[in-house]
């Protein structure tokens, strides 16, 4: 389904449970607010037009500016506040998933075995 933006729209080309893939068209001089996904990558991939994205690095407090052109492509890792705007009017790709990791789990304690009487035949 097609959602209208301030800035354009954007078209749900596919969603699973731990991705999306959108089709954006934005207008020249239209922006979306400056935000941050907690654990999603966001992607941008350019189809046609100019698209400039604005990363704040939470290390050093300075922005980095990335121009996008036809066939060029950028990520944003999760925790970073972005935005985009369109230097020229742009159609591009915009992906968003999460990736699960081996080191997401924090253990408290091992585990192991739990030896009871039954068991034991007492």
């Amino acid at each position: 389904m097609k959602q209208g933006k301030v800035w354009g729209s954007t078209s749900p080309l596919k969603q699973t449970a731990n991705a999306e893939l959108h089709l954006i068209r934005v207008k020249k001089g239209g922006y979306c607010s400056t935000h941050l996904h907690k654990h999603r990558w966001n992607w941008f991939f350019v189809i046609t037009g100019r698209l400039e994205i604005l990363v704040e690095r939470t290390d050093s407090g300075t922005v980095d500016t990335t121009e996008l052109t036809a066939g060029q492509a950028t990520e944003v890792p999760p925790g970073y506040k972005h935005e985009f705007e369109a230097l020229e009017d742009t159609v591009a790709l915009e992906m968003y998933w999460v990736e699960m990791s081996g080191s997401d789990i924090e253990r408290e304690k091992p585990g192991g075995t739990r030896v009871s009487e039954v068991a034991d035949g007492g």
